[in-house]
């Protein structure tokens, strides 16, 4: 006796219907149509996108996994293109605090990209939203993932860009963002990583700088609620927080405390602060808030 597998309901949402969303007609050639799985609803909620290199560093995760579930505290839908690294990053955070993530799909909705992301996928298809402007049964191809990056671009209010390289598709959703005239927010990362020369160069040109979760939340016109604890920190960051102690340190006094070298004690308090659980002051002292 064969079992059949249960398939995914879905809906397809025509342009100029009732659940169409209307920031879509913004675009230059809006979707003729939408294929959906999931909670359509979500798609009124107001929306940020958080966009990034499928490479990303251990840095690059953690901020966007704390952006992702400081969004979804705030009741706000985050929507990325479910591709690995950055993307999922923020949608498993968002799913993972009980927020809702919307999955913008280069493939058809009922075929899961990359096929590693499945468990996403399911994810999303249960407790948020997948969405395709192609056909069922249409595989990647070339020329997709753009089209793909203009309907997450324009779902969303605001773009954020954590990790890209100069190459990466994250910035071709902040053009398209851009275009829209939506507004665009990168984090910074070091000069010499490579995962960060593109979204460098988004803040050379004028994107917002998100220099701590504070400010993608005032960015947003959302009062800022600290939810980063150290727990959730790598082990270097570990050291250097808790060789602070109740005072505050300098950075050579945190070096010999922690025996790391000055580059990666800096490092880590730049990824403290980004995550509010520092502040350096005048004086050259780092405190934790």
């Amino acid at each position: 006796m064969s079992s059949q597998v249960q398939r995914p309901l879905i809906s397809t949402v025509p342009q100029g219907g009732t659940h169409y969303p209307t920031e879509l007609s913004e675009l230059p050639h809006p979707p003729r149509s939408l294929s959906m799985i999931g909670d359509s609803r979500l798609l009124k909620m107001p929306c940020v996108a958080i966009v990034g290199t499928r490479a990303p560093t251990q840095y690059g995760i953690r901020i966007a996994r704390a952006l992702a579930t400081q969004m979804a505290d705030a009741g706000i839908c985050v929507v990325s293109g479910m591709a690995r690294g950055i993307d999922s990053a923020a949608h498993w955070a968002a799913l993972e605090s009980g927020g809702k993530t919307v999955g913008v799909l280069g493939t058809s909705v009922d075929i899961p990209y990359p096929a590693t992301n499945r468990p996403l996928y399911n994810r999303l298809s249960t407790d948020g939203l997948l969405v395709s402007e192609f056909d069922t049964g249409k595989p990647a191809f070339r020329g997709c993932f753009p089209r793909r990056n203009r309907i997450i671009a324009g779902l969303a209010k605001v773009t954020i860009v954590v990790e890209a390289g100069r190459k990466s598709g994250a910035l071709n959703t902040a053009m398209h963002a851009i275009e829209l005239g939506r507004t665009v927010a990168a984090v910074p990362g070091n000069i010499d990583c490579p995962q960060a020369s593109g979204s460098n160069q988004l803040l050379r040109d004028g994107a917002h700088l998100i220099a701590s979760i504070a400010d993608a939340m005032m960015l947003i016109g959302v009062d800022p609620k600290p939810k980063a604890t150290s727990a959730s920190l790598s082990d270097t960051e570990q050291k250097v927080y808790h060789a602070l102690g109740s005072e505050g340190n300098d950075l050579d006094s945190i070096a010999t405390l922690t025996r790391l070298p000055i580059r990666e004690c800096m490092a880590a308090v730049g990824t403290l602060e980004v995550l509010g659980l520092v502040e350096c002051v005048l004086t050259g002292e780092i405190h934790r808030r």
